[in-house]
């Protein structure tokens, strides 16, 4: 089924002009689709890490900009050139619950490998794009979000909690990816640097697996009471003066802070891998013991975003998965579209594992 919007439709969009100024709730006119563009109603979006980021000057985005990029939300209406099924090859209708990848890739470009598609020429992200008038509909923090032609979509049940439902198309899916690079879970011995919710994410997913022990590292003690509801079975506070580390075979650094990443390299064993997927913001370099490296056969990898495989991984864990585990108690506290000042000021003053936005 597939239908147009009328031309008249108006919708409100929160307008991010720079760190330190206001936000601006604005209202716009619902451009119309091109033929193979979706228009979705957001229903639900967290602030992620990044948006946090952004909204305090530590990354930078451009001029104006609609953040938000954990999103949910429900089909209004289907380019008439759109295929009309989901990343799985779905068919959807008006009305039915979607969550998208953070990026689109253009058509026609090719990816500079075949499992980099958020690597390619000329991505598209959502809650990432500046926003024009006649192309503000891009992030979280609107009325609506129109998919760009070859977004990744997937359609989810309506009975999934919003709040977790919005987390698949960034943290879980950035966690699924991770868990990818890393290789064989079951049986292995787990230890991850930081509680937040890509930390939790991962011994969830790792425990899911078949991990043989998860452990989790953070500097906040309160942070970590999250985690034995997850499937962690140690938690160690970084810095604490008893500190000891337990061998492991696999380090997961959601942090991207350099100590904690030497921390982890220092608790890997022979054969022992290291995936960092934190450190996207400039810091200092990563003190590692070379000889350490060599002689231990170590290995370090790297992940930016995901890939579709990895989001289709996500939403599957999720689906399967959101009962056994809290995720819906890690929103902390919710606000309307109107209050997201607030809520910003809230996430950053008091690092929630996630604030929503209910739209």
């Amino acid at each position: 089924m597939k239908e147009k919007q009328t031309p008249s439709m108006q919708g409100r969009a929160v307008l991010f002009s720079g760190a330190g100024k206001a936000l601006e709730l604005k209202q716009f006119d619902v451009p119309a689709l091109a033929e193979d563009q979706i228009l979705v109603k957001n229903l639900y979006t967290t602030l992620c890490g990044s948006d946090l980021h952004t909204y305090c000057g530590h990354r930078k985005e451009p001029d104006e900009v609609v953040l938000g990029h954990e999103i949910v939300g429900e089909i209004v209406s289907v380019g008439p050139a759109h295929p009309g099924v989901d990343y799985q090859g779905r068919p959807v209708t008006i009305g039915d619950r979607v969550v998208w990848s953070i990026f689109a890739a253009p058509a026609g470009v090719e990816a500079p490998r075949a499992d980099m598609p958020q690597k390619s020429a000329g991505l598209f992200k959502y809650g990432h794009a500046l926003a024009t008038p006649a192309d503000v509909f891009s992030g979280g923090l609107a009325d609506y979000c129109i998919l760009k032609g070859n977004t990744a979509f997937l359609k989810i049940s309506s009975d999934m909690p919003l709040g977790v439902a919005a987390t698949i198309g960034c943290a879980h899916a950035t966690t699924r990816g991770a868990l990818r690079v890393a290789g064989e879970i079951s049986g292995k011995r787990v230890l991850i640097f930081g509680a937040g919710l890509l930390g939790l994410s991962c011994a969830a997913m790792c425990k899911d697996a078949g991990a043989s022990f998860i452990g989790m590292v953070d500097t906040v003690p309160s942070r970590l009471e999250w985690a034995p509801k997850f499937g962690v079975d140690s938690c160690y506070v970084s810095g604490a003066a008893d500190l000891t580390m337990p061998e492991v075979d696999l380090v997961f650094d959601m942090t991207g802070h350099p100590a904690a990443m030497k921390m982890g390299i220092d608790a890997l064993g022979l054969g022992g891998c290291a995936v960092w997927i934190g450190a996207v913001f400039p810091a200092a370099p990563v003190a590692i013991d070379a000889e350490k490296v060599v002689r231990n056969i170590l290995q370090i990898k790297g992940l930016h975003n995901y890939n579709y495989e990895d989001f289709a991984g996500a939403a599957d864990f999720v689906e399967r998965c959101y009962k056994a585990y809290p995720f819906d108690a890690l929103v902390e506290k919710e606000f309307p579209l109107d209050e997201s000042e607030e809520a910003f000021i809230y996430a950053n003053n008091n690092k929630p594992v996630r604030a929503g936005i209910r739209i």
